[in-house]
């Protein structure tokens, strides 16, 4: 059986099962994780750097953020030695635009879209000062401009009207200019998502176990335990309590995530509950 393993982070989640990792990025691209959501490139790039797999998948659904967090992560996944498959997943705005641009492969579904403008910024001070923020802004802008034209297939001219026009593209096209490399339907990416799906159905069912085995055991401890147990239980109990509470905790939320995907399977199969 093939080894499986979780990253939770608050702001992003990663799976690696045996050469492949799975990347989902859905929140805001910022330095400041406020939000569980929230996506730095200083944690995911230390997560991305220390990968050993074949096929990176980097699954996004961002209204964007920051610029230097998003080049951070652009250019990490683009020196990695593994080939990058990046999935709009929703919508791929700002600079999560330029992250879904670091793919090999690039993929939209029919119910997805990307968002393309300038750089922006909130600034304050004098006419000079307003002035050279402009400027900075432009380079800021050209940035992303180079990293779109890697693989788009039109002209910087062209790329650059989309940028102060603020451009929804659609997967149409997306695939017309060069901004992806496939459009799949919402069968299509089912199949697609089935050998993750099936993946962590295996390590739901495998952590409840664990947390069954667990109360078992507890249950036949409580049972064999004397009314007048030494000091030294309650020390080794102790000791144990975090790293209880920490398993517990895995199992309860994968427990949730279960009856969300067997829900689902109910509800597409006409069952509705």
């Amino acid at each position: 059986m093939e080894e499986v393993k979780i990253v939770n982070k608050k702001y992003f989640q990663l799976t690696q099962n045996d050469n492949e990792v799975d990347i989902q990025i859905y929140g805001d691209i910022t330095s400041w994780e406020w939000y569980d959501s929230d996506v730095s490139s200083y944690t995911l790039s230390k997560q991305i750097e220390g990968l050993e797999c074949d096929k990176i998948n980097v699954y996004i659904n961002s209204y964007g953020g920051e610029v230097a967090e998003g080049l951070a992560i652009y250019n990490q996944l683009k020196r990695h030695k593994a080939k990058v498959k990046t999935v709009c997943d929703g919508f791929a705005c700002s600079a999560a635009s330029v992250i879904f641009m670091a793919g090999d492969e690039r993929v939209m579904s029919t119910a997805s879209l990307l968002m393309i403008h300038n750089a922006w910024s909130h600034v304050s001070g004098n006419a000079n000062e307003l002035r050279k923020q402009a400027d900075d802004l432009d380079k800021i802008t050209q940035a992303s401009i180079n990293a779109y034209m890697q693989e788009v297939n039109i002209t910087e001219e062209e790329l650059k009207q989309m940028l102060d026009n603020e451009t929804w593209i659609t997967p149409q096209e997306a695939i017309e200019k060069g901004f992806i490399t496939a459009i799949v339907n919402e069968k299509e990416a089912e199949k697609v998502s089935q050998s993750v799906k099936k993946s962590l159905m295996e390590i739901i069912t495998s952590f409840q176990k664990c947390n069954d085995d667990d109360k078992k055991k507890k249950c036949e401890t409580d049972d064999e335990k004397d009314e007048d147990s030494d000091d030294n239980d309650n020390i080794d109990n102790d000791n144990n309590k975090d790293e209880k509470l920490e398993e517990h905790t895995k199992c309860s939320y994968f427990y949730v995530l279960k009856q969300k995907f067997e829900k689902k399977e109910a509800d597409n199969n006409g069952d509705i509950k």
